[in-house]
């Protein structure tokens, strides 16, 4: 569980990078990085459950944007919430919880992969 939430923060924090870096009108402050990266983690966490399930029994079509949906209202959220994230424009907000979302996923996919690799490289070594 531990290392779940670690790479479900380690994923938050490089798609927020990579939105921030993209975009002009997405900002993150640097001193409340952690807190933002915290903070959409666990509104991500909490809120794809609940969306899925009310999309699931009243809008069943909506179950394919589940994911790209509660990026969006996390997002939203922590930035009410948070001094350190803003996101100016509705096309800064369309593109960041595209973004967002992809990038958080893709991570979420490849970064166990990489930390077995790199545990499978270390013990190897060790052995040596």
């Amino acid at each position: 569980m531990l290392i779940r939430g670690a790479i479900l923060l380690a994923a938050s924090a490089i798609g927020l990078l990579v939105a921030k870096l993209t975009l002009d009108g997405m900002a993150i402050d640097l001193t409340s990085f952690i807190s933002v990266v915290v903070i959409f983690t666990v509104l991500q966490s909490v809120l794809a459950p609940f969306i899925a399930k009310m999309s699931a029994r009243n809008a069943p079509a909506l179950l394919g944007g589940v994911g790209l949906l509660s990026t969006f209202v996390a997002l939203l959220v922590t930035a009410l919430i948070s001094d350190g994230l803003t996101i100016d424009g509705l096309s800064t907000w369309v593109l960041a919880s595209l973004i967002v979302w992809l990038v958080t996923m893709l991570a979420t996919l490849l970064l166990p992969i990489v930390l077995v690799k790199m545990g499978v490289e270390n013990a190897r070594e060790r052995r040596n």
